[in-house]
C-alpha cells in the first residue's frame, strides 16, 4: 500500500512515517500544502493522511482542489487539533473521507488507513443508471443529464450502493455497514455525506433522486417518493 502524509509537524509526520513503514507500507511525506497537492495530483496513492493546518495551502483548500481540479478519488483521512462538529463537517464537505483529532493512536490511524484503502471494490455490473444519472464503476465517473459530476470516494461509494439498490427503502444501518463495515465513524457522518451528495446530484437538477423516507431510511429512485 502506498500512503502520502501531508503534515507540517515534523515529529508527528516522522512518527506516522516510521509506524507505517514498519507495517510494510510505501510512504511519501510533504511538510506543506503546495508540495502535498503536487504529489497527490501527480502520483498514485492508496490513501492520503492530510493535516488541516498547513503552510502554503491549508488542508481544507488542498482537499477541495484535489477533488475539483485534479478530480482524484484517493481516500483522504484528515488530521486536526480541532474536534468540533463544525470542523468535521467542513472537512467532509471539502472531500475528506475520515477524520481524526490530535492526539491520536497510531494503531487506530493505521487501522483506518487500511479500511479506507479497501473500500472501493468491483461489482458485476460496472454501468449503473437511474433516471438521467449514470455511474461507471470501473472509470469512477458519474454523469447526470450529460453533465460530469465530481464526487469524493465516500460519496461515490454511497451513490454506488444506493444505485445498486435503487427503488427500495434502505435503512441507515444498512448503508453504514455497506460503506464502513463494522467500523462506522461518528453518527453525523452518513447524514453529512448524504446532505452533500444531495447538493451535488439533485439540487442543480429539476427532479430529485435521493429521497428520505421518514422513520425508515432512504430511497434512490426517479419515481415519485414521499420526503
Amino acid at each position: 500500500m502506498k500512503v502520502l502524509i501531508i503534515e507540517d509537524n515534523q515529529d508527528i509526520a516522522a512518527s506516522i512515517f516510521d509506524y507505517l513503514e514498519v507495517l510494510g507500507y510505501t510512504v511519501d511525506a510533504a511538510g506543506d500544502g503546495v508540495t502535498g497537492l503536487h504529489l497527490a495530483a501527480t502520483k498514485d496513492y492508496d490513501v492520503i493522511v492530510l493535516d488541516l493546518g498547513l503552510p502554503g495551502i491549508d488542508g481544507i483548500t488542498l482537499c477541495r482542489r484535489l477533488r475539483a481540479d485534479a478530480q482524484r478519488l484517493i481516500p483522504v483521512l484528515m488530521l486536526t487539533a480541532r474536534d468540533s462538529i463544525e470542523n468535521k463537517l467542513e472537512g467532509f464537505k471539502s472531500g475528506a473521507d475520515d477524520y481524526m483529532a490530535k492526539p491520536f493512536s497510531l494503531k487506530e490511524l493505521a487501522a483506518r488507513i487500511k479500511v479506507l484503502s479497501e473500500r472501493i471494490c468491483r461489482i458485476p455490473n460496472p454501468q449503473l443508471t437511474v433516471g438521467d444519472l449514470s455511474l461507471d464503476v470501473n472509470a469512477h465517473e458519474v454523469c447526470r443529464a450529460g453533465k460530469h459530476i465530481t464526487l469524493n470516494p465516500t460519496q461515490f461509494r454511497i451513490l454506488m450502493f444506493l444505485m445498486q439498490n435503487a427503488h427500495r427503502v434502505i435503512g441507515r444501518e444498512e448503508i453504514e455497514y455497506a460503506i464502513w463495515k463494522d467500523d462506522p465513524p461518528d453518527s453525523d457522518a452518513l447524514r453529512t455525506h448524504l446532505s452533500n451528495l444531495r447538493q451535488i446530484i439533485d439540487k442543480p437538477f429539476d427532479q430529485p433522486l435521493l429521497h428520505t423516507v421518514r422513520g425508515f431510511g432512504y430511497k434512490f429512485t426517479d419515481k415519485h417518493a414521499e420526503d
